[in-house]
This record gives C-alpha cells, structure tokens and sequence, in this order.
C-alpha cells in the first residue's frame, strides 16, 4: 500500500523528519488510538520494534533562511507500507486532519490519493532512495556504501525488520550495488538526544541515489514497500522501483 499526501504551507523547520513523525502519530491517534498504543508503546514504555512503514517528504521548490524552509509550492508526504492494518490506520487519519499544527508550523492538507506499486520481476531490481538510506555498525558509526561492512549491516537491518513484519528472515543474503549513490547530511532535532547532549540538534550521514540490489524476489518485494535501512519510520529509506 502506498500513498501521498499533498499539503500546502508557507514554511517549514529545515529539521522537518520530526514534525511528520508527530503527523503520523496523531493521524493513528484519530484512527485507531488502541493500535497507536499497541505501536508505539510496550508495557507502559516507548516500543523499540521496527515500524512496518517508511516515508518521505519531497519539497516543491523552496528556498532556506535560518534553517527554515520557505516553500514556494506543494508539499507532497509518500508513505509506504505491505501492511494494510497499518497503512488504512495512517490513511484513514489523515483524512480525518485537514489542518496540522507543529509547534509555529502549520500543513493545510489539500489531497490524499492511493499511489500505484511498481512489480519486481527477479531476483535482481534498482532502486531509487525517495528518502536517503542510513546504514550504521553496531558501535553506531555510520556507514557508506563504499564500507566493506555496508552490506553486512544492511543485511542485519534488513533480516530483523523482515522478521518483525512476517515472521521470518530474509531467505537468501542481500548483495548491495551502487549505481549513483552520494552522501546526504540530514539535520534532526530528536528530544531524547537533546536530553542526553544538551545539543539541539543531530546529524546524520545517509545516502541518496540510484543503486541495485539482489536477493530472493520475495525479500526485495517486501523490503520495496517497507522500505530499507535503519529508521525507516522516521524519514529514511523509502525506496522506489527504476
């Protein structure tokens, strides 16, 4: 299931990641609060398993003053997910919010509308990043795709968001390729690193571009509509069938 959201509004934070996550969550807040709670909470605390989603935001032509966004056009959010219990929740809410508010930010929702899903036809598909890819080791240093240890971990991401999706692994190792992939700094503003740091702001080093990747067909259809990498829920890793 994939779909997009069109919004309209005069500005945006340049560290936007957050202000869609919080659109997410009151969006299943309006649709199914039981299932916002079975989500993103576990036994009373924040639930660390893998969302079955991912997102991203494309930004038509803006201009940025002061770490702001000021946008000249649309904003249009994607979100894609196998799993329709999630996806109908998410859909269904934001048909419920016509007017968002972010902190002084505001989204005027103007359309929402079902996207149509590309098929893969063998064990070997390139991709585009509709949001950039993030790739970590387990000490948290991020990784290109230049790095030996790149598809190793991209391999264990993409085992464990499989198995908290249906169940069972990938069935076959992943092979990473990049055709045209370049480095993308993505600013974040995140409570809980603020509160460990004192700094405002994160940094991340993810990847953009076009790149091939080759596994079982059943793997790589799956992680086309749940997206790759790590925090897929938060604005990373949306990819998109060339």
């Amino acid at each position: 299931m994939r779909f997009s959201c069109i919004f309209k509004t005069e500005r945006l934070p340049q560290a936007y990641n957050m202000l869609f996550v919080s659109l997410i969550k009151e969006a299943l807040k309006k649709s199914n609060p039981d299932y916002y709670e079975k989500l993103y909470f576990y036994e009373g605390r924040s639930n660390k398993k893998s969302k079955n989603f991912c997102f991203s935001v494309f930004i038509k032509n803006f201009e940025i003053i002061n770490e702001t966004l000021y946008v000249k056009d649309k904003v249009f959010f994607n979100i894609s997910t196998p799993d329709y219990e999630c996806g109908i929740n998410i859909y269904n809410g934001l048909l419920k919010i016509k007017s968002f508010k972010y902190r002084d930010y505001n989204l005027e929702r103007e359309k929402i509308f079902l996207a149509k899903e590309k098929r893969i036809n063998g064990n070997e598909a390139v991709f585009k990043t509709l949001s950039p890819i993030f790739i970590k080791d387990k000490d948290n240093n991020f990784l290109n795709p230049e790095n030996e240890e790149f598809n190793k971990e991209l391999n264990y991401i993409s085992d464990m968001i499989l198995k908290n999706y249906r169940g069972c692994g990938l069935k076959v190792p992943l092979e990473f390729q990049s055709v045209l992939m370049k480095k993308k700094v993505v600013k974040e503003e995140i409570e809980d690193f603020t509160e460990i740091t004192g700094k405002n702001t994160y940094y991340v080093n993810a990847y953009s571009g076009v790149f091939k990747l080759k596994g079982n067909i059943e793997d790589l259809e799956d992680l086309y509509k749940l997206g790759i990498g790590f925090r897929r829920s938060q604005g990373f890793g949306m990819i998109e069938v060339v």
